[in-house]
């Protein structure tokens, strides 16, 4: 949630200042995409899973720290929460076998921090069934000084509490004092590089996924006790964190969990819409003369640039990065939850990857024949029902977004993946658990709901349903059979 930055208070000065800055790395970042100034030779793709902490009544384990200290690898990270932890898998090439090398990280770490842990057990889940308002307080903030100086500028810039409601198969209302509330959305974020010419393609054409993605990989059905939409997620960390008061919506004012508005030419686009709607979060001004930098012949920092971004909170982020002096472009895809097991995670980055690939390099570009407004519209439709949504597509027509996927994205996924010179048998192995998902109707979120439902009707209370859900979640993520393939009881 946000760059490590030191506690501090921020005076009108040092916002007017940062704000200079970024216009100034603006005009920096126009000047390296013109004199290609980026590495784009051997793109290579990363992958971060959230976490949650459980422990032995299957409920959030408040004990990151420890957890942390218990596992001392670097991959591992705090995030929001206590109850939550970040893997960042190291970056790979797709073309030297990737993903499954992304899969057998993933399991090995897991394993081996779950064996390290004393008293808690990782769960990989869009959102905790079993996570309860009074979980979701200030008290359970993790130490980082970032989170508690992002918290305080939130509800600085909001003037007032947060608000959550979500409108689904049940209701939910809840006030908050604290951004907390989305310490609850735990997810998959895939990274892409791809080349400054590239990355507006690719960036439109994971914008006009996105309502698909989300449909076949919803887990996140239940939050707070209450059965809402099959992703819960998005509109939670949506409400979560917005920095509007109602008259500011009112006005059209633009949130900071955004889908976007329009498609895009450049990279430079989304940077530069950043500059001009959002005012900064985190003001903290830098030492760097970023064009002097430049002029020198190395890789400037952008700390304002970076860290502006890093407050704007896009399903599709951009991302600048100077690491290793030689600067690259990705694209940070945001929209898939956590889990439900590893393969079920890489399955959902291979698709993403396949897909997004086939689509940026279509001889007819997918955005110029969906309006941007249709792409949201079957975001928003992927949210509320899932698997079972229903998509509009070029050339199709309204259509359930299983018979798309099935008839048309799984073959396009497949010619992507050989794009990025994937191995065959690694391609198909990953995208028959796509296929299966949607030839069943099953993924994280359907699952959830019929293992509730059926214990509810058996005669368990909602609360004894959840925690025997989870009990049984758990004992079948760590088994690591995709979730099309789970027993419900």
């Amino acid at each position: 949630m946000g760059d490590d930055v030191e506690e501090q208070k921020f005076t009108r000065a040092d916002r007017t200042r940062h704000r200079e800055r970024v216009r100034a790395g603006l005009d920096v970042l126009a000047r390296m995409i013109a004199e290609n100034r980026f590495e784009a030779e051997r793109p290579m793709s990363g992958l971060e899973v959230e976490l949650n902490l459980i422990n032995d009544r299957f409920e959030p384990a408040m004990q990151n720290a420890q957890a942390l200290a218990a596992i001392s690898a670097p991959e591992f990270q705090t995030e929001l929460g206590r109850f939550n932890l970040e893997i960042n898998v190291p970056p790979r090439e797709l073309s030297e076998g990737g993903l499954g090398w992304f899969e057998q990280f993933l399991r090995r770490a897991m394993v081996e921090a779950d064996q390290a842990i004393s008293g808690a057990r990782l769960m990989i889940i869009g959102i905790l069934p079993t996570l309860r308002p009074e979980h979701a307080i200030m008290e359970n903030l993790s130490a980082n000084p970032r989170y508690a100086l992002l918290n305080d500028q939130v509800l600085q810039a909001r003037g007032e509490d947060i608000t959550i409601s979500i409108d689904g198969e049940e209701r939910l209302q809840l006030v908050s004092d604290s951004v907390m509330p989305e310490a609850a959305c735990t997810s998959t974020q895939v990274h892409l590089q791809v080349s400054p010419q590239e990355f507006g393609a690719y960036w439109n054409a994971a914008q006009a996924i996105a309502g698909i993605q989300v449909a076949v990989g919803a887990n996140s059905p239940f939050l707070f006790g209450r059965r809402l939409v099959d992703e819960s997620r998005i509109p939670l960390f949506e409400q979560a964190t917005d920095t509007r008061s109602d008259d500011l919506k009112a006005q059209g004012v633009r949130p900071r969990v955004w889908f976007g508005e329009r498609w895009i030419t450049s990279i430079y686009d989304l940077f530069e819409e950043n500059s001009r709607y959002f005012a900064p979060l985190l003001p903290v001004i830098s030492d760097e003369d970023p064009s002097a930098v430049l002029d020198a012949g190395g890789t400037p920092q952008l700390e304002e640039l970076q860290l502006h971004n890093g407050t704007v909170y896009r399903w599709n982020r951009p991302v600048y990065d100077p690491a290793g002096g030689s600067p690259h472009l990705r694209v940070e895809n945001r929209v898939l939850p956590a889990g439900p097991t590893v393969i079920d995670t890489v399955a959902n980055a291979a698709f993403f990857a396949g897909l997004v690939r086939a689509l940026a390099e279509a001889d007819v570009p997918i955005w110029s024949e969906l309006d941007f407004e249709t792409a949201e519209s079957n975001f928003r439709s992927g949210v509320r029902n899932g698997i079972e949504a229903t998509v509009a597509w070029p050339e199709a027509g309204e259509v359930a977004v299983t018979d798309l996927v099935l008839r048309s994205l799984l073959p396009l996924a497949q010619d992507g993946l050989r794009r990025w010179q994937v191995p065959d048998a690694e391609a198909d192995r990953l995208l028959t658990v796509i296929e299966r998902r949607c030839l069943s109707h099953c993924n994280g979120a359907t699952w959830q709901t019929a293992a509730v439902r059926r214990r509810q009707h058996a005669g368990a209370d909602r609360d004894t349903a959840l925690h025997q859900m989870v009990a049984d979640y758990r004992e079948l993520m760590a088994a690591g059979d995709p979730v099309h393939s789970w027993p419900v009881g």
